[in-house]
């Protein structure tokens, strides 16, 4: 990451009023930090020309008057504490920040509670791109380095993120016969609580922890997101982390600890790549809606597990290439698992390798650790077991259980 350093902008968060480095917030949009701008948001009582989005998911304007928008029009650091119950954070660089690389932000929260009821929380909607949306240059692996949008937690902090996102509005001039045509243009809409229409790395100084409560998507991408470190929590109703350029984007975990439970909505996949999904480290735990027909771990161009520890359950298997470094299991069982139930993973000598619960329902299952080898193994339901606890669900290193009972599956 570029620009990170000691010289930050300090946003202090307030219903009574925000202040940057300790002097009342601009008006003036010309500054680095001003308050002013409206917020996008899908209005209650407009036509069919207007947007797609159906009745709960507009909003009067007394509520979105009752935000506050933050702008960050300038590159820099900026770190931000406190509370707002109604706003949100919006960094636009302006419209030629996409081609620039010195257009980078990075947004340090520290003890931070932003609550949006009409958007998300945080929108980035323009910094540099580092990344490209061309078809010739997808891979598996990608560079995030210089990424425009860095989101960081600061050390020992706990940041709450709670947002909400915008049905598709379309663009000025839109015509009923545009629409009837499947014509419409899209001017905005908005997916997740944290959204981003640029790539972009989130790290933690140490043991810094963000929770996400999303009322659609909880990240969302629209291109690239790397997850270096950090203690990541969402509940989502829908994706939990979606990168969405189709067949181009790439989600990548390199380490910290991420745990999704996308249970909240109708439906909604754990980790859901509209390209790739790489795993190469960290701690990863990702549970998709119970009901739907979604995955833990999603991909349209292939997973791959290299590293770290790695759960995901939901109701629907997306491919993890044979290519990844590390060996996983992938198991389907003939009767839902429910989430009241812990599940133990035996080698074929019936030795514990873990011991899994869950926050939802699930048929099928995508696990690996370091340990695990090739060769078949037994799965059992367990009343408790006797083990190091890894994270919040997974025991490894089991030295006792109880009131085993064998469970039937087969390999996928």
């Amino acid at each position: 990451m570029r620009g990170t350093g000691a010289d930050s902008t300090n946003i202090t968060l307030s219903d009574q009023g925000i202040l940057v480095d300790g002097k009342e917030v601009s008006t003036n949009p010309s500054d680095r930090v001003y308050i002013g701008a409206d917020i996008i948001y899908y209005e209650e009582g407009k036509g069919k020309t207007y947007g797609n989005g159906s009745k709960k998911d507009a909003h009067s304007p007394e509520e979105a008057a009752q935000h506050t928008v933050i702008t960050i029009t300038k590159p820099g650091t900026y770190e931000v504490s406190g509370r707002l119950s109604q706003g949100q954070i919006f960094v636009n660089l302006g419209k030629d920040a996409k081609d620039d690389p010195d257009s980078v932000v990075n947004l340090i929260l520290n003890n931070a509670e932003i609550t949006c009821t009409i958007a998300p929380s945080i929108l980035v909607y323009s910094a540099y791109e580092c990344g490209s949306d061309k078809k010739k240059d997808v891979s598996p692996n990608v560079d995030t380095s210089d990424a425009g949008f860095n989101l960081i937690l600061a050390k020992d902090s706990r940041n709450v993120i709670n947002g909400s996102y915008v049905a598709r509005i379309y663009e000025d001039g839109t015509t009923k016969e545009d629409v009837k045509k499947d014509k419409a243009k899209k001017k905005y809409k908005f997916d997740g609580a944290i959204e981003s229409f640029v790539s972009l790395n989130i790290c933690s100084d140490e043991n810094g922890k963000l929770i996400v409560n999303a009322q659609n998507e909880g990240i969302s991408s629209h291109l690239h997101l790397t997850i270096n470190s950090g203690n990541i929590e969402i509940n989502a109703a829908n994706d939990s982390i979606n990168t969405n350029e189709n067949g181009v984007s790439v989600l990548t975990i390199n380490g910290g600890s991420v745990i999704c439970n996308s249970g909240f909505g109708e439906d909604g996949d754990g980790l859901d790549s509209n390209g790739y999904l790489v795993i190469n480290g960290g701690y990863v735990f990702a549970c998709a809606h119970p009901d739907s027909m979604d995955s833990g771990l999603d991909s349209d161009e292939g997973i791959y597990i290299n590293g770290g520890i790695v759960f995901g359950n939901g109701n629907m298997y997306d491919e993890v290439k044979a290519e990844s470094k590390q060996d996983f299991l992938v198991m389907e069982f003939e009767e839902k698992i429910s989430k009241n139930d812990m599940i133990m993973i035996a080698d074929e000598n019936d030795d514990p390798v873990a011991a899994i619960s869950s926050f939802s329902d699930y048929s099928i299952v995508v696990f690996s650790i370091p340990e695990l080898k090739m060769e078949d193994y037994n799965v059992y339901k367990v009343s408790s077991v006797t083990g190091r606890l890894e994270g919040y669900y997974i025991y490894l290193d089991i030295q006792d259980y109880t009131d085993a009972k064998k469970i039937p599956y087969h390999f996928l």
